[in-house]
């Protein structure tokens, strides 16, 4: 039971993409996330083609997407759904977490990157931080300079 009001309830279900080739991996995900009040699994994904279309298709908040999949890998499935939904928050969970796999991760416009042994514990905050704390257009700086 909700501490507020219903008529305080006004923040919209939070929509989450899951994909993974794994199904038990969608699965968890999908129990993980849905226990959390507010947040709902729209859609689950298999591979990198079918996320993106999905995606394009359902247009959800977050969109989890494993790194290593077939087709598409979730690098270039990231950089397409990014290229038409710039305002989808991003997270890669990945069996391999490296810094360099962090990188390559946070240049296609992805929030984060966290490895599968960490989601139990990683992933409801860094997605609740997303919420929180949505990123910001930074702007050049003008210096006038006499």
């Amino acid at each position: 039971m909700s501490l507020l009001s219903p008529n305080l309830l006004w923040r919209a279900m939070l929509r989450i993409l899951v994909a993974d080739d794994v199904p038990m991996v969608r699965a968890g995900l999908k129990s993980l996330l849905e226990t959390h009040e507010g947040w709902s699994v729209c859609g689950e994904a298999g591979d990198g083609q079918d996320a993106v279309q999905k995606a394009l298709d359902l247009t959800p908040d977050v969109v989890l997407l494993d790194v290593s999949m077939p087709h598409l890998n979730g690098l270039q499935a990231a950089e397409i759904i990014k290229k038409y939904l710039p305002s989808a928050t991003i997270y890669f969970v990945t069996q391999y977490h490296s810094l360099e796999m962090t990188r390559a991760t946070a240049e296609v416009g992805a929030r984060g990157c966290i490895a599968k042994v960490h989601i139990p514990t990683d992933l409801v905050p860094a997605i609740e931080a997303a919420i929180d704390f949505p990123p910001v257009e930074l702007r050049p700086y003008d210096v006038n300079v006499t």
